[in-house]
């Protein structure tokens, strides 16, 4: 069972591997032909509080680059429905990652003829808001997909980490063939990508039995990535929950908590109401997600934000100019600077826990209704984008956790270690195994099939039940398992999993 002894290694090795609003405020240009203003500054459950500076936190960077063609309205769709909920799986890695995103589009005719129909909409930004902005902001036109070629630009007008802790990933779909670009073949970028650890995921938006589908699978295949076939125009499920409208009502109860200052701050403040209408204009499960995203850690906006900025050590509220404050702050002293800034501190990790109240309430409930609408959900583009990041991220040390439910007389029916859920009165067992890097000898092994599961739980009783229930579920969603659960069950030791 080699996943038991691959978790037992990282857990000996975590210390180790933790090593349409206005126009934009005036920024810093960057460098190369498609130079554009830079914004400094970015769950379901997530903890809230203090964080680390950036710089001390594992980087996961992400290069979305969509073709933009008359053909992919559908792409676009789905980009805007599920940016927030692919951010939120993402919230659940620990240890927590610096999330940085980069937007570029390809194969439209209103880019510049010169740069291949290719161009950075945005550069690598903590601010999501900035990358919902540029998504709505998105419009087909054309053309001619050049998937070398934007590759090309990813891969040198984004300033991407130095670090080979960092996870750097580029995410490129489209659905026309992807070898049209003679001058920048895929395979010469694709190559030149990977040797600076730069992972390419090609998602082709058609029949997995076209023509042309074997050469997106090439461009995964040579820069490490994963490859998947989706309908562009089907397959995004959105589910309404009961849970919705307060997390709405939440949503815009966050923004009141937020302190703008310097001269970003009016322009943040702003495009964070305008990214809350444009979620409004999708559905109520959109607003839902993303007001999940604002309550947690992944949503940051030092930039603009005092609350946030002081949770960042670097940052000295002395050195911020009494003109650059909210109105309500200037001709204090420090210390009545601080508290005012420590009420709205205190206003927003009461809010914040009643967002990861309400968006486990929702998230159980959406969990329900995808059992029964699965069919559709495994060609989606969201589904795609998020097993490829898990996968990826897994293997430069980041977990993934699923929270099982609370018994009702409080003790957890089981403990999560790395990707394994074990029985909580087997489980100092288990941690003595695994510092030894040894396994368990199990009395029953039971198959990961619908019959194998539901005679497990069959055997359990209602508290365990119940949240065993809860962890197979969510595992089947994200169509991913790379461990299983264990159970102490009658005296016996039982596996349910692929691997053992």
């Amino acid at each position: 069972m080699n996943a038991f002894r691959t978790t037992a290694l990282m857990l000996l090795t975590a210390g180790a591997l933790a090593a349409g609003a206005a126009s934009p405020p005036p920024q810093t240009a960057e460098r190369g032909r498609n130079a554009i203003p830079r914004l400094h500054g970015l769950s379901v459950f997530p903890p809230t509080g203090r964080l680390p500076d950036a710089a001390l936190r594992r980087t996961v960077e992400l290069a979305i680059c969509l073709d933009t063609s008359g053909s992919m309205d559908g792409l676009i769709e789905a980009a805007k429905l599920k940016l927030w909920d692919i951010v939120n799986d993402l919230a659940l890695a620990t240890p927590t990652p610096r999330l940085r995103v980069a937007l570029l589009t390809f194969g439209n005719d209103g880019h510049v003829a010169e740069d291949g129909w290719v161009r950075v909409d945005s550069s690598f930004t903590e601010d999501l808001d900035e990358i919902s902005r540029q998504l709505f902001a998105l419009r087909t036109n054309g053309g001619t997909e050049f998937v070398g070629r934007v590759l090309r630009e990813a891969g040198e007008q984004l300033e991407w980490t130095a670090s080979d802790h960092a996870l750097k990933l580029v995410v490129v779909a489209g659905n026309e063939s992807a070898d049209q670009d003679q001058t920048f073949r895929y395979a010469d970028v694709c190559k030149g990508l990977i040797s600076r650890g730069i992972m390419v995921n090609a998602i082709y938006c058609g029949n997995p039995a076209d023509e042309i589908a074997p050469g997106w699978r090439e461009v995964a295949l040579l820069a490490d990535g994963h490859y998947a076939a989706i309908d562009h125009n089907n397959g995004n499920i959105v589910i309404a929950s009961p849970f919705d409208d307060k997390l709405a009502e939440l949503s815009s109860a966050i923004n009141t908590t937020y302190l703008a200052y310097g001269e970003k701050g009016a322009w943040g403040a702003a495009n964070q109401v305008q990214q809350d209408a444009n979620a409004q204009t999708l559905s109520s499960a959109v607003v839902a997600a993303r007001c999940s995203t604002k309550g947690g850690v992944l949503y940051s906006n030092e930039h603009w934000d005092l609350v946030d900025a002081c949770k960042q050590e670097s940052f000295k509220l002395a050195d911020v100019k009494d003109e650059d404050l909210p109105e309500s702050m200037r001709g204090k002293t420090l210390e009545q600077k601080q508290a005012i800034i420590a009420e709205m501190a205190g206003k927003r990790e009461a809010i914040q826990k009643e967002i990861a109240d309400y968006s486990a309430k929702r998230q159980a409930y959406v969990n329900e209704e995808m059992k029964k609408q699965q069919s559709g959900a495994d060609r989606s583009f969201d589904a795609a984008l998020r097993q490829a990041i898990r996968a990826q991220a897994m293997s430069k040390g980041f977990e993934f956790k699923v929270q099982p439910p609370v018994n009702e007389a409080g003790p957890i029916a089981f403990v999560q270690r790395g990707d394994w859920w074990v029985d909580a009165s087997y489980v100092d067992e288990y941690d003595a195994l695994a510092a030894k890097s040894e396994r368990p000898t199990f009395d029953e092994t039971v198959p990961n099939t619908p019959a194998g599961r539901e005679a497990l739980l069959a055997r359990l009783s209602e508290s365990q039940r119940k949240a065993a229930q809860a962890i197979i579920d969510q595992m089947l969603m994200l169509s991913y398992w790379g461990g299983g659960l264990i159970v102490r069950l009658d005296g016996k030791l039982i596996c349910l999993t692929f691997d053992c």
